[in-house]
């Protein structure tokens, strides 16, 4: 019988470095309003979210995602050369193929493999996981895992469920081997049977060139199963770390919403002193790119710092979700 030989990779991996990008663009309620009809008070009570960032007019997904890996990298001291692998988390990127992954690894000088994942707010903890087991598995030395966003593209600014909501924005992680485990096992899955909560799909013969694909959400049905469907898949990360709610020093769920986020909590009976990420208030929901947003904000208020343990959850569009606990890395915004 032929014997196939298999890799063996690190005992343990950590985020060793993660760097974001927030476009220079705030966009207030007020601005969303003068074509929405609503309020800031509205939008605040509904979602938290006082401020978001739009990406200007010749800035694409692209140029944000290198700044946020150009980031990463130096957070790391890993150069791009050595990258064995780059995931980039998306579901803003305007063309089907070529991938976004093998486009922002030819910027950075990389030749390594490079693919998209598509599971839309859930995508980088879900690329976090897939980097991790590449590096474990020995086919990769490092893993660039990026999320990244921008959904002003994708809105339609009269819609009342949406477009006060989404934003632009990217995160970058990059995964190595390490002395302890940074990365814990991932809790995932999907329930595809609401795959129709939250869509961004039209008839071919119907694209708009002024608004293609456009994202539509049902956000009374995501604000009914989030809170709830994710205590569960919380308490299975934490559970698979070896860990307990009380060992955590941050929560850092998907910035979606805030009365979703702070309904969570509540739901896992969150021990006194955890910090929990508001990210989603100056941020909007970045999607893919609000996990790492989100760590980048506590560290930088001074809400968690790198060594932290922290419990990462996120969900969307599939329905798909993820979450793990990891140690929170060195951080570079700027």
């Amino acid at each position: 019988m032929t014997t196939i030989n298999q890799r063996q990779g690190a005992a343990a991996t950590a985020m060793l470095g993660l760097g974001v990008y927030r476009p220079e663009r705030i966009v207030t309620n007020d601005e969303i309003c003068e074509v929405l009809d609503s309020s800031d008070e509205w939008i605040q009570t509904r979602s938290g979210i006082r401020t978001r960032r739009y990406a200007a007019e010749d800035e694409s997904l692209l140029d944000m995602a290198t700044i946020a890996a150009e980031r990463a990298l130096k957070a790391s001291g890993v150069a791009a050369g050595d990258l064995g692998t780059v995931i980039f988390a998306t579901s803003t990127h305007v063309q089907h193929t070529p991938a976004a992954a093998p486009l922002l690894a030819d910027r950075l000088g990389s030749r390594a493999a490079a693919f998209d994942v598509s599971a839309g707010c859930a995508g980088f903890c879900h690329a976090l996981s897939v980097g991790s087991d590449l590096v474990r598995g020995g086919n990769a030395g490092h893993v660039l895992v990026v999320g990244a966003e921008r959904l002003s593209t994708f809105m339609d600014p009269t819609d009342r469920g949406t477009a006060f909501i989404f934003a632009d924005g990217a995160g970058a992680a990059v995964v190595g081997p390490a002395d302890e485990a940074g990365i814990g096992p991932v809790a995932w899955g999907s329930d595809g049977s609401q795959s129709h909560v939250i869509t961004q799909s039209v008839r071919c013969d119907e694209l708009d060139p002024d608004h293609p694909l456009v994202v539509q959400m049902e956000g009374t049905q995501v604000f009914r199963w989030a809170p709830f469907a994710m205590a569960d898949v919380a308490r299975e990360a934490v559970a698979g770390a070896g860990l307990e709610l009380t060992d955590l020093d941050a929560f850092v769920p998907h910035q979606a919403n805030l009365r979703i986020t702070e309904l969570l909590a509540r739901q896992l009976k969150l021990p006194e002193g955890i910090a929990m990420a508001r990210d989603i208030q100056d941020s909007g929901n970045t999607s893919a790119a609000s996990v790492p947003l989100a760590i980048e904000a506590m560290v930088r208020n001074g809400e968690a710092k790198p060594g932290d343990t922290a419990l990462l959850i996120a969900f969307g569009a599939g329905l798909s979700y993820a979450g793990q606990v990891v140690t929170l890395p060195p951080v570079v915004a700027d």
